[in-house]
């Protein structure tokens, strides 16, 4: 019984379309957030000039807003897949539920 049912997931064409929409998205997600990290990282290991400048007259330099910028970065791009998923993944998972019937 448990074979008909993944096969007959498998074989909805809503199942297609969400695992390749979550898959592309996830991936395009990863690979943004790569490269401000890398990106970041590569500031710090090839210009560390740049990051030690010193904003004002205070002990503050540019690559602790920049560091804290990645942070905030990092929490907007869950927030923007998280709020994706639990609206357009949410519902074609439902839809496949309700059409596979259990």
């Amino acid at each position: 019984m448990e074979d008909d049912l993944v096969k007959k997931i498998t074989a909805n064409p809503k199942y297609q379309k969400l695992v390749g929409t979550r898959t592309s998205y996830g991936w395009m997600l990863t690979i943004i957030m790569l490269i401000v990290y890398y990106g970041y990282i590569a500031v710090i290991a090839f210009s560390k000039e740049t990051l030690a400048a010193k904003l004002g007259a205070g002990v503050m330099t540019v690559g602790i807003p920049i560091g804290l910028g990645v942070i905030l970065f990092t929490i907007i791009i869950t927030g923007i897949y998280v709020r994706r998923a639990n609206s357009e993944f949410d519902a074609l998972t439902q839809d496949i539920v309700k059409e596979c019937g259990k």
